[in-house]
């Protein structure tokens, strides 16, 4: 009896050492990245980008992007286009039950810090013949056993509050992976309708290219038959408006393939295309642009959040390799009854009990756990080189946007100037057409002109649209502050889309 005793005595204080020392983790502890210390994104500041007439966009440095940007674009077309997409994308779907997933295993992972406990059901039915049974005659009995089994391994080292770690880091990982597909979807939703946009602007602009060389080949023809024009300028013609019925199908190809990928984003067949059209007329250019400091970027993006939820999860699995090569804790109880009859199993002479601690140390095993540790620790090490890569990619992202705005700013008025002028020059030729000082083939030259600078226009246009998109994308998309960014039911800290 006094064996037992002190034996549960040294199982007891070895239970109390153990919790004492479990609340050590082996392996480095997870600590943020510092954020970038520098404040702006290039020697060049701007805070203006002029366009042409009244349209000016103003950098707002220091401003947070809205949840659901593109409604800064004040078009309801859009906005519904975009609410589709949220709700039908298989690819965003995809993603969150990654994330749900994702959960799931680090909520299974947690069991493993706890007791664990089974119950256990064994009923046996014999029989003895007199040959085998010290009786004379033969006998028939049957034995009942329950019993309920405790074991609980130790977490001495941490190594299991480190998998746990890092399968939680792994969850933080999908769910920034899922910002990012948001941030994405909508991102190329907008792009495609302010690429439809330009692209039915320059259809129209080519039809009409068309309609002024075909009026123009019409001129020259009847000048030819009137002896006051030659073939070579019949060639000439046919080959300029040869040239403008080329460049027709390539846009119209590339509109058709514009409301195909529209049709998929929302969750549609390429055929299903009975959303509106889109026009610049159904667009409004953002005039106040947010421009947050890089120090608040690392927290926008999603991809660098990504990255920082990698070396989470790399410094974790250090921490999981240490602890696999240093000795492992547990310890087991088992009680229960065995009886012959049902009334019998809670009698104390038919109890039986057992406690059972153990503990294992590897001894050899080639090195194997030895070059598993180095390899976590050089992972660890690429993870924190990706993050460090991952905020200067983000941070000359914006850069490089911030610069193509101010461009597309300049490009805009440039060619806008261009339009004005070719229109000054089309007005003019045209009175002096009705007053007889100029052919009407010179006045159907400066309409081409005047439609050129025109396809030049909707190019800038389209750029300064796109590159507003990208500015809003660059920054991380606004998913911070989103209304449907909620706690999963369950699942504390854990976010998804709703």
């Amino acid at each position: 009896m006094t064996r037992i005793a002190g034996h549960n005595r040294a199982l007891v204080i070895g239970l109390v050492i153990g919790v004492g020392v479990s609340s050590c983790a082996a392996g480095p502890n997870y600590s943020r990245p510092a954020p970038p210390t520098f404040e702006r994104y290039s020697a060049d500041s701007v805070s203006i980008v002029r366009s042409s007439g009244d349209q000016v966009q103003r950098i707002r440095p220091g401003a947070d992007i809205p949840g659901e940007w593109w409604a800064l674009f004040h078009s309801s077309k859009l906005n519904a286009l975009v609410e589709e997409c949220l709700r039908n994308n298989a690819g965003l779907a995809a993603a969150q039950a990654a994330l749900r997933m994702a959960n799931e295993n680090a909520e299974a992972q947690n069991g493993a810090l706890f007791p664990q406990i089974s119950g256990s059901l064994n009923s046996s039915k014999q029989y003895d013949g007199p040959g085998i049974s010290t009786s004379p005659i033969s006998t028939n009995y049957g034995v009942m056993t329950p019993e309920v089994t405790v074991s609980y391994a130790l977490d001495v080292f941490g190594g299991a509050r480190r998998q746990s770690e890092s399968l939680a880091a792994q969850a933080e990982l999908e769910r920034y992976q899922l910002e990012a597909a948001y941030v994405t979807l909508t991102s190329k939703a907008v792009l495609a309708t302010v690429r439809e946009a330009s692209l039915r602007a320059k259809i129209d602009a080519t039809v009409r290219i068309i309609s002024i060389d075909g009026q123009m080949l019409d001129l020259i023809e009847k000048r030819d038959r009137e002896g006051e024009a030659s073939g070579s300028e019949i060639a000439h013609q046919e080959v300029v408006l040869a040239q403008a019925r080329a460049q027709l199908p390539p846009l119209e190809k590339e509109l058709a393939q514009q409301r195909d990928l529209l049709a998929t984003l929302a969750g549609r067949q390429p055929g299903e295309q009975d959303f509106p059209i889109f026009t610049f007329d159904d667009l409004t250019l953002p005039r106040d642009l947010p421009l947050s400091l890089p120090s608040q970027l690392v927290d926008q993006r999603p991809d660098v959040r990504a990255a920082e939820a990698n070396v989470h999860i790399a410094s974790a699995g250090v921490g999981v390799a240490v602890a696999k090569r240093l000795p492992q804790f547990s310890i087991s109880a088992t009680a229960g009854s065995s009886a012959s009859q049902i009334a019998s199993l809670l009698t104390p002479s038919t109890a039986f009990w057992e406690l059972v601690g153990s503990a294992a140390q590897p001894i050899f095993d080639a090195g194997a756990l030895y070059h598993r540790q180095a390899a976590a620790e050089q992972a660890y090490v690429q993870a924190k080189a990706e993050y460090r890569s991952a905020v200067v990619n983000a941070v000359q992202n914006v850069a490089d946007v911030l610069h193509a705005i101010d461009t597309d700013g300049r490009a805009l008025s440039a060619t806008a100037a261009a339009e004005r002028a070719a229109t000054r020059s089309t007005s003019l030729v045209f009175m002096q057409m009705r007053l007889g000082a100029a052919a009407t083939p010179l006045y159907l030259l400066a309409q081409q002109n005047q439609l050129q600078a025109a396809i030049g226009h909707i190019d800038a246009r389209a750029n300064q649209y796109s590159d507003t998109v990208a500015l809003f994308q660059a920054l991380g998309g606004g998913w911070r502050r989103r209304a449907d960014v909620k706690p999963v039911e369950g699942h504390a800290g854990s976010f998804s889309i709703l």
